[in-house]
């Protein structure tokens, strides 16, 4: 089982030269590195420039390097792009995603300029078109050429335009956050979790990344390195859930119970279906190890 863990993922601006060399030294495990939102508009192709030219140069390991370019409409969003593809980042993540042909008309441009397969791409999902057509934007993963492997909550911008509430409980975000996970999940895609804005409340960001995990996020964005530790330690598999699994995988790894659907594993009922998730924890847990012995 090939997984690739996306605990932490790092907002890193691409205006930025210091941060972008910080962030090689950062224990996050993916990066964006930022040509929308933080970027001023008269700054945005020196950006681009900076940008591109940190993917090509390298030195971020094994982090995973994912570049967001400005809406296709925009301005800059075509030559952002292209000027990606030719970068060749592990992902480009597209900002502004409202129905599926957002993701099939990127992907045809990849093609076009045949950037490598490597190059796979994210969608943020912060517009209440996104949320409505969650399901058919995740669907278009079911073809290989569209290259969708996660998809992205933006809960400040879907805050701001449902003019919900930004409590602690997240009562207005949960519905957003679940339809978003059930049609990733269908579709086999990874989901990262929304932003928390005070970087400076630990105690209030562990919560948010506890509720994101027990909703089935795979990790969250972020904003600030402080954070990184935090994240990681929360959505890394426990030592109990990954003792656990491997014990499932035992048991049915037994002759005696290679066709059955069923059975008892220290007094509960475990069924093959809990096998597929055991297999993913530990998974998950062998490439987060080999991950922070990297780092």
């Amino acid at each position: 089982m090939q997984v690739r863990p996306r605990r932490s993922v790092l907002y890193m601006p691409g205006a930025n030269e210091r941060a972008l060399e910080k962030a090689k030294s950062l224990t996050a495990d993916a990066l964006i590195l930022d040509l929308e939102d933080s970027v001023a508009p008269d700054a945005k192709p020196a950006a681009r420039d900076k940008v591109c030219a940190a993917v090509k140069t390298g030195g971020y390991g094994r982090r995973e390097l994912v570049i967001r370019p400005n809406a296709l409409e925009t301005a800059w969003g075509t030559a952002d792009i292209l000027a990606a593809a030719e970068a060749q980042p592990d992902a480009i993540l597209l900002p502004k995603v409202a129905h599926p042909g957002d993701i099939i008309s990127a992907a045809k441009i990849l093609k076009s300029v045949h950037a490598p397969e490597k190059t796979r791409l994210w969608a943020m999902m912060e517009m209440p078109q996104a949320i409505l057509h969650a399901g058919e934007i995740a669907a278009t993963a079911a073809n290989p050429e569209n290259r969708l492997e996660c998809l992205v909550m933006g809960t400040n911008d879907l805050l701001k335009e449902s003019r919900a509430r930004a409590l602690h409980n997240r009562f207005a975000v949960v519905p957003w956050l679940a339809l978003t996970i059930v049609a990733a999940r269908a579709y086999g895609l990874d989901v990262i979790d929304g932003v928390y804005n005070d970087f400076k409340d630990e105690d209030g960001f562990r919560a948010e990344c506890e509720h994101g995990r027990t909703l089935g996020m795979d990790g969250k964005t972020l904003i600030h390195p402080s954070q990184v530790g935090p994240c990681n330690d929360i959505f890394s598999p426990s030592d109990e859930e990954v003792g656990w699994s491997r014990k499932i995988i035992s048991a049915f790894d037994n002759p005696d119970n290679a066709k059955k659907g069923v059975i008892t594993v220290e007094g509960k009922m475990v069924e093959r279906l809990h096998l597929v998730q055991a297999k993913r924890t530990v998974a998950i847990a062998n490439a987060v190890n080999q991950l922070e012995e990297w780092f």
